[in-house]
């Protein structure tokens, strides 16, 4: 693994995607900690008019705040450590641990950039990790715009239509990708079977605790700590 390519790449397309970075066995296991967590048909999360305002439709579960430690050992790996030195610098903060689920028949999520862009050193980092394959059968691929922390404010607009310049990412067990905050991104709706994603969320020193609580989207701006809109977006004439 050369670091300090992937971290060249980083800066340069806002993400970056290393295969079977973790080990099977250890995916195998999560894999089934998850499963045996959310059973068949867990609540929602979120209330109504977020769910139908961000085409948004996942429910997360923070294992670590519950004493659960089968998850502490990805997030104490060296190596992800090392790479994350070299994405965000040293001192960097580790957030929390953040799985997410998106049910057989669900929307997956709409484009979003996890938090404002409006001052551009001010972001979060997605440290995606995947227990199982995200292959089109199932659906639930992730889609980016390469380059697109450097843009700005995710435009307005449709919010699940199709950018020219998007890349589909389709994550194989055990592989990691590393997403800025501020990559304008979604995921596609979940067909075959439930999806499953772990989020080792972290942010470079000095980042305020709530850098997320405000989503972007491209019909709104939404704040997670109160569940309120705070902004609708229109495309303009």
């Amino acid at each position: 693994m050369n670091i300090a390519a992937l971290a060249k790449q980083f800066d340069e397309e806002g993400y970056i995607v290393v295969e079977d970075f973790f080990d099977d066995g250890l995916m195998e296991h999560l894999d089934c900690v998850i499963r045996a967590y959310y059973g068949d048909n867990p609540d929602f999360w979120h209330n109504e008019e977020f769910l139908e305002k961000s085409h948004t439709e996942v429910v997360p579960w923070f294992p670590q705040r519950e004493g659960n430690h089968d998850f502490d050992s990805i997030e104490q790996d060296e190596r992800l450590q090392q790479l994350t030195n070299e994405v965000i610098g040293a001192d960097w903060n580790s957030q929390y641990c953040m799985v997410m689920f998106s049910k057989q028949g669900t929307a997956g999520q709409a484009w979003h950039q996890d938090c404002p862009p409006d001052d551009p050193s001010r972001h979060n980092l997605n440290r995606l990790v995947y227990t199982s394959d995200i292959v089109d059968e199932i659906g639930g691929q992730t889609v980016v715009v390469p380059g697109s922390h450097k843009h700005g404010e995710l435009p307005a607009g449709d919010p699940t239509g199709e950018f020219d310049d998007q890349v589909v990412l389709r994550p194989k067990k055990g592989t990691l990708v590393i997403l800025h905050g501020h990559t304008w991104h979604r995921v596609m709706p979940i067909k075959g079977s439930d999806r499953f994603s772990t989020n080792y969320r972290a942010a470079p020193a000095g980042t305020p605790d709530d850098v997320t609580d405000v989503c972007v989207y491209r019909n709104m701006r939404y704040r997670f700590s109160d569940s309120s809109v705070i902004e609708e977006r229109v495309t303009q004439a």
